[in-house]
């Protein structure tokens, strides 16, 4: 009986589990790879939408709820891409996109597509396609992410510099030659170029788990006061051994928070100068 029950739960949740959560396109790593020739684009930091020409949804297949203007002229077939405002606004985007009541701050948000999954031809027609879409639709909220052709490694440190430099998370490699793909593929990187800065240790928050009984996090605070803790980047025996209250360490992030904590901090040494 109880086999019985169970046979039957597992394929109620099969049917209502959306199945794009399990294949959407994912990145692995830029590690200095030969990407002459492939297309580079800005890695936005906002929310993932996936189109899939009825609903619009999260990269874990719930439904988003978006104002109904948004999606009501969105196309027949596919589209993945991101809602997004602007640089430095993630707080703001996720508090809009993810509220369970659609707000008037919806007009804040463009919908930026960078794949149309499962059409045929290469990234440059499938791109073509959902252009001329957005363009006869008149969908102005919807935008197809800036694509640009490399032609060295040289030319992609500079296009991640003006990004960093301007307040921009990263850049999106894609092999612009093959046809749609599914799940983690070497044709698709990301890469993103962290940052270093210190702060004085100020005190320690105990782990968990593993790491009961050791230091978990330290507390630090930076030089204009904003206090956080670094919870990665430690040996097992710097968790035993942690850098002492009042030290400086050194730790690597990507960006600020709204609030000016530094995001996803990993420690990397203490400062001996």
């Amino acid at each position: 009986m109880i086999s019985y029950l169970y046979k039957i739960v597992i394929i109620f949740l099969f049917f209502i589990t959306p199945i794009y959560a399990l294949t959407l396109q994912k990145a692995n790593i830029y590690t200095d790879q030969n990407i002459t020739q492939w297309t580079v684009s800005e890695k936005l930091d906002g929310i993932r939408a996936y189109w899939d020409g009825k609903n619009l949804l999260s990269r874990e297949g719930k439904v988003i709820n978006a104002p109904k203007y948004f999606t009501q002229k969105l196309p027949p077939f596919e589209l993945d891409g991101e809602l997004w405002s602007k640089r430095g606004d993630f707080e703001n985007i996720q508090s809009i996109v993810m509220d369970k009541t659609p707000s008037s701050k919806w007009n804040e948000i463009s919908y930026m597509i960078f794949e149309v999954p499962h059409m045929d031809g290469d990234f440059e027609k499938r791109l073509k396609k959902a252009q001329k879409y957005i363009e006869d639709a008149k969908l102005l909220h919807v935008k197809i992410i800036e694509q640009k052709v490399l032609k060295s490694a040289e030319e992609l440190n500079m296009f991640l510099e003006d990004i960093i430099k301007n307040g921009g998370e990263g850049a999106m490699l894609k092999d612009g030659s093959r046809g749609y793909f599914d799940g983690r593929s070497d044709s698709l990187l990301k890469v993103k170029k962290a940052q270093d800065m210190e702060a004085q240790v100020i005190g320690y928050k105990e782990g968990n788990n593993k790491y009961k009984g050791v230091m978990g996090s330290l507390h630090v605070r930076l030089k204009d006061g904003v206090e956080f803790f670094i919870g990665s980047g430690f040996s097992d025996e710097i968790r035993k051994n942690p850098p002492k209250i009042g030290e400086i360490v050194t730790f690597k992030y990507y960006g600020f928070t709204k609030g000016g904590k530094p995001k996803f901090a990993s420690f990397m040494r203490v400062r001996r100068d």
